[in-house]
């Protein structure tokens, strides 16, 4: 049997509307989209799927389910090979039961989603309260509805601004979840030391940065970009890799990107978050980027199944051009008739 919390993350990491899109010619109808039903014969379109709650539903003959439901009643496909066809799609490798402990996982992967949308509305709200941090965007050039769009935040400077969002900073979640760091002999690292010279087991990993919430393909925050607003380094640090989050497979502005990729059918790779905000300001509301990484080809296989044209527009300077190439070469094997 296939652990529950695997088929979870796999339906977290799926857009059922590019699933159904593959299959059925669905046009945009309010918050959903529609088209012909591809379970029984019509010439009025009853058949809805929902990007927000992510099923299917056929208001005519009563079809209804997820990604995994969809690929079993339109292909013929067993539950099992269901999984395993959309696993394969996502790059995911079906693991068996004796693997992991189910239950245990999907309380797991549920608790560290919380922490992160808890936290995305705390930098969020505390964004409003930094004229500090709100001068520096507005000098970028930053529009409030952009920000807003893309829900922006702040992390404050303090090194434990995040026990006034969570009463259990104790939670082993945080840690787990990346918003906290945890040394097991913090007294070994000298920036773990309070002004009071007394060591500090955990901190904020994000302090005094512009914050972009990383989202899966069901909007759930799974990860965050923060970058400095002074001159400090790293300029933008991500967070670490998690149960959640792998910086090497995510792309910033996918999720809000979603229908404008389906609208224009193609995507622009550029190379930084405030890249794909100030474009989308602007009208180019198509672009994502990779999180301080190059372009892979899982980053790729993932585009292509969305779009047929990828346009790479890297910064002009050397490492700019080098990316380029690199994200060229990387993309060949993929190359087909129409793409």
């Amino acid at each position: 049997m296939i652990p529950q919390s695997f088929i979870q993350e796999l339906l977290d990491r799926t857009d059922v509307v590019e699933v159904v899109g593959a299959h059925v010619r669905l046009k945009k109808a309010g918050a959903n989209y529609s088209g012909l039903c591809p379970f029984h014969g019509e010439k009025t379109p009853s058949f809805t799927v929902s990007p927000s709650k992510q099923f299917y539903h056929c208001f005519g003959c009563g079809a209804h389910g997820s990604a995994i439901g969809f690929l079993m009643e339109h292909l013929g496909l067993g539950y099992v090979e269901a999984i395993e066809t959309l696993a394969q799609q996502q790059g995911l490798t079906v693991p068996k039961e004796r693997e992991a402990k189910p239950v245990q996982a999907l309380d797991e992967r549920k608790s560290m989603l919380e922490a992160m949308a808890k936290a995305a509305d705390f930098y969020r709200a505390r964004l409003k309260d930094s004229d500090r941090a709100i001068h520096y965007l507005r000098k970028r050039g930053l529009e409030g509805r952009t920000a807003a769009r893309f829900s922006l935040g702040y992390a404050p400077g303090g090194w434990h601004a995040l026990e006034a969002c969570f009463a259990e900073y104790r939670s082993p979640f945080l840690v787990q979840s990346g918003l906290l760091i945890e040394r097991e002999n913090p007294q070994d690292a000298a920036d773990g030391e309070s002004r009071h010279g007394q060591a500090r087991e955990r901190w904020d990993r994000f302090r005094d940065r512009i914050m972009f919430p990383i989202r899966n393909p069901r909007g759930q925050v799974i990860g965050f970009g923060g970058r400095v607003i002074d001159q400090g380094e790293p300029k933008y640090l991500n967070s670490p890799e998690t149960p959640l989050f792998s910086k090497g497979r995510e792309l910033y502005g996918l999720y809000e990107a979603r229908e404008a990729l389906r609208r224009e059918n193609q995507v622009l790779v550029v190379e930084g978050y405030m890249d794909v905000v100030m474009l989308a300001q602007h009208g180019v509301d198509y672009a994502v980027a990779t999180l301080g990484t190059a372009t892979s080809l899982e980053h790729l296989s993932k585009l292509i199944k969305l779009v047929d044209r990828v346009v790479f527009c890297f910064d002009g300077d050397a490492a700019g051009r080098r990316a380029a190439w690199k994200a060229l070469n990387t993309a060949l094997p993929l190359a087909i008739d129409g793409k």
